[in-house]
């Protein structure tokens, strides 16, 4: 019996202690998803960023007329070129939205979608070197009603 009980207690001992969602992580992740949204609509490659993992990866499926369908992808340093070169301004400012819904919380992962308007972006997040950062982004544009099979 002692030796069943010191087992238990050794085993316990190393078992990571699980991490709650706080509201300070939820406040990580609206800021970091603003940060992208407005960081691309205002231009501001800096706060753009901010919000990025080194190895962001960005991906979008397209597709032609004909019916052939590809993934367009991009990493952190084309989407901050993109945001520097002035990519979002071009967006008129009353089609602009910034509506960030975070799905899910579990220890340094996160996911959430923002609803730009013209488009969705779907975003994973990881809490990276303390600050909670995009990793993944699935976008989608957002197409009328009548044009999708």
């Amino acid at each position: 019996m002692r030796t069943t009980t010191g087992l238990l207690f050794l085993l316990l001992a190393f078992v990571p202690t699980a991490r709650s969602q706080t509201p300070d992580d939820s406040l990580a992740i609206r800021q970091a998803a603003l940060s992208y949204i407005e960081g691309w609509y205002a231009g501001d490659g800096d706060r753009m960023a901010s919000a990025l993992h080194p190895e962001l990866a960005k991906r979008v499926m397209l597709s032609d007329t004909l019916g052939n369908a590809w993934i367009r992808d991009m990493g952190a340093t084309e989407l901050i070129r993109s945001t520097r070169a002035g990519g979002g301004t071009r967006t008129p400012p009353d089609a602009r939205r910034t509506d960030v819904r975070i799905f899910d919380i579990f220890q340094n992962a996160a996911s959430a979608r923002i609803d730009a308007g013209g488009w969705i972006d779907y975003l994973h997040l990881v809490k990276w070197q303390g600050r909670w950062v995009i990793v993944n982004v699935l976008w989608e544009i957002r197409q009328s009603s009548g044009s999708r099979p």
